[in-house]
């Protein structure tokens, strides 16, 4: 990776200027330049942003899409030279069709397949999953070499697809087959991928120890997988060139090793995901010394389920894309080995993965990869391990259950390892990574150190992270189980936060943590969230380290859930802005606390201290909105009898100082009409914190409001 200048990366599928710093650029060096289709010229329907699990423009990368009817097209201009475009997309489940594809407006002869056969995954046995893995990716070379400006769309033919982004790339020619190689044609193998050339590429292997096996250009189809492979190098003329179609390629519970796999396809039939199928890549061991680089691997259960002797293996430059599970999965026992520069996008499950399950993965890491777009866990998760290192990693788009990077206690099975020794955490950059958790009820955070199942006593480390646009929280601390063991040992030190949708640090657990040189701008509704869980499981405290900055204020009331603010897009007219923002007041009664006016339940209200006028309630929107329409709501049970408040509308942009934005009138609140008063604002109001003064109550002597609705429209 280049350590100095700017460079572009692929940063949730968009083309984003990293500028320079003194670490290398986070993500994988990446043969391709990705082009977002929501930044394209269509004549389609662009859809999203959009965070809710289930809906399909939550899980395209940055949110967001382009949909295409029966002769719509997405015309994109080309970033840099090319001779190839893979293409992300969806198409409504049971439906296939093809995409026309044209060149500077020029139709050519060449057209794209697209299907729903690998998409609309249900995993029923996972708690909070939902159907989920909408998209798809789907290759082609062009025939033609395209050049920086020029223009390639694709057209539907009659079946609505919905196209995500499109990743350029000039492929180079096919290459030569080495000298004293074995070819697997050689043994039988048929590269038309009619016959089965299962055995040929067994002969070969046998033929070849010691030595290279070579897969020339084509198609070649195996119908059942490897085993034995060892001390061998399996090669191919290029990943697109030499491809292999087998939904099992390698799996073995062990081999003496030295096995390198490389420059290569395999693409699998795997639709659905069942657990007790080894589909995978590679399933099991390829031994102590071995290596995986230059592969795209595609439509598989998971990548690679590694179990057994695996020490010193090398994974780096590979494409992994479209798994129904995880990317690649260190399942215990692992030592030395090094996950680097690859790109993974649509996983099931988590994209880079070690659990410690039987014995503790040690001393390895994930470094410099790139994951876009896993739909029902996190992109990074560690699961126990000793000494291990997540760095310089780009991670973006996490849809349910999941965060950006989670380090876990979560063990799943027995034996599990807990984390141990020290976990290097650093140089990380992640973009609209966190979701909610259904089965929590509450959302996860881009960043998450969770002690699930035991109290986390490991060194965990956390250096130079970026985390721009959270949908929800930057760095959480929770147990995850609900047993309330602690988080400890967790440093903090130097971290950009750019847009959270809630707040910086989210604070579940009992425990402790130091936080320097962690600024943070654009935060939706407080800077910490400090409510460890269960309530009487002990606090957690943050020790400032000096150098932090934007992120000062406290969520004040632990019996709501702040809700994202601003910082996603500018709020639909129709949403009430001040739902689930903290409330603040001069005074409340007993259990009728500001929070309880935005909680979206007209049953539940804040009433001031009494006989003591006049009484006023805040909210903080977030951000400055020009807000036009108040809704006032009490209680709407007849039980409550009509009565006329006092009230002023005051608005701020900085929370210190406030000017008179509808001046001192009584309103009328009365059950026969709902309990609710309107309050209309004038033109110009711009305001993120809005003040309700109340200075009489014709019914009670305080004042009261069950829900306080602010909204952009009139």
């Amino acid at each position: 990776m280049p350590s100095m200048g700017a460079v572009v990366a692929l940063a949730a599928g968009m083309l984003v200027s990293l500028a320079p710093t003194a670490h290398a650029a986070a993500g994988a060096t990446l043969p391709f330049t990705s082009v977002e289709a929501e930044s394209a010229t269509t004549t389609g329907t662009r859809i999203g942003p959009d965070y809710t699990q289930g809906t399909l423009a939550s899980e395209a990368s940055g949110r967001q899409a382009v949909r295409l009817g029966s002769g719509q097209r997405v015309e994109f201009t080309v970033p840099r030279a090319a001779n190839a475009v893979n293409l992300s997309y969806s198409v409504p489940d049971g439906q296939s069709g093809s995409l026309n594809v044209y060149v500077n407006g020029t139709r050519t002869a060449r057209t794209l397949p697209v299907t729903s056969k690998y998409s609309y995954v249900d995993t029923g046995w996972i708690a909070g999953a939902r159907t989920h893995h909408f998209f798809d990716d789907a290759r082609l070379l062009l025939g033609r070499n395209v050049q920086a400006g020029d223009r390639v769309a694709f057209e539907s033919t009659g079946t609505q697809v919905t196209v995500d982004v499109a990743d350029f790339e000039q492929v180079a020619g096919a290459a030569a087959q080495p000298a004293g190689s074995v070819s697997v044609v050689a043994e039988g193998a048929d590269p038309s991928g009619n016959g089965d050339s299962t055995q040929a590429f067994r002969d070969a292997i046998v033929a070849a120890r010691g030595g290279v096996v070579w897969i020339p250009p084509g198609d070649y189809k195996l119908t059942s997988s490897l085993s034995g492979v060892r001390d061998v190098t399996l090669q191919g003329a290029g990943s697109w060139y030499s491809v292999v179609h087998t939904s099992r390629f390698i799996d073995q519970t062990g081999s003496s090793g030295g096995v390198h796999i490389k420059d290569f396809a395999v693409i699998g039939e795997v639709t659905e995901r069942v657990d007790s199928s080894p589909d995978n890549f590679v399933n099991g061991s390829l031994g102590p010394n071995s290596s995986v680089s230059g592969m795209w691997i595609q439509h598989l259960k998971c990548g690679f389920w590694l179990t057994g002797n695996n020490d010193n293996l090398v994974v780096e430059n590979n494409r992994v894309l479209d798994t129904t599970a995880d990317g690649l999965n260190l399942n215990g026992s692992a030592k030395g080995v090094r996950v680097r520069n690859n790109f993974l996008r649509n996983q099931g499950d988590d994209a880079l993965a070690m659990w410690s399950l039987y014995a503790p993965d040690t001393d390895s890491s994930f470094e410099n990869n790139t994951v876009s777009q896993p739909n029902l866990a996190n992109g990074i998760a560690i699961y126990g391990g000793t000494d291990l290192t997540v760095r310089g990693n780009l991670i973006s788009d996490t849809n349910a259950l999941g965060s950006g990077i989670a380090i876990s206690n979560q063990k799943f099975a027995d034996p599990f390892s807990p984390l141990a020794g020290t976990i290097t955490v650093d140089g990380n950059t992640l973009v609209r990574t966190g979701a909610v958790n259904p089965n929590w009820n509450h959302p996860m955070g881009a960043l998450r150190v969770d002690s699930y199942d035991s109290a986390i006593n490991a060194t965990v480390s956390i250096t130079n992270t970026t985390i721009t646009d959270s949908p929800y929280s930057a760095f959480e601390f929770v147990s995850g189980g609900g047993q309330g063991y602690p988080v400890r040992n967790v440093t903090v030190n130097g971290a950009t936060v750019r847009g959270t949708g809630t707040v910086v640090v989210q604070a579940e657990a009992q425990g402790a943590a130091t936080f320097r040189d962690v600024t943070a701008s654009s935060v939706g509704a407080a800077g910490v969230y400090n409510c460890p869980y269960p309530a009487n499981s002990g606090p957690f405290t943050l020790t400032d380290g000096g150098g932090n900055a934007g992120w000062s204020s406290t969520w004040s009331d632990c019996s709501t859930w702040p809700r994202p603010g601003q910082g996603t897009p500018d709020p639909d007219p129709g949403r009430n802005l001040a739902k689930g923002r903290p409330a603040t007041a001069t005074g409340s009664q007993d259990v009728y606390t500001p929070g309880k006016a935005v909680d979206g339940d007209a049953g539940s209200y804040w009433e001031s201290a009494n006989n003591a006028f006049p009484q006023s309630w805040t909210v903080d929107l977030g951000s400055s909105h020009a807000v036009r329409r108040l809704v006032l709501k009490l209680p709407p049970s007849p039980a409550w009898g009509a009565r006329t408040q006092t009230i002023t509308v005051l608005g701020s942009t900085d929370g210190s100082a406030y000017s008179t934005v509808a001046g001192s009138q009584g309103y009328r609140f009365d059950p026969a009409t709902g309990n609710t008063a309107t309050v209309s604002l004038p033109g110009g109001t711009n305001l993120r914190y809005l003040r309700l003064s109340v200075s009489a109550n014709t019914g009670w002597p305080a004042a009261q409001f069950s829900e306080v609705e602010a909204y952009l429209g009139s």
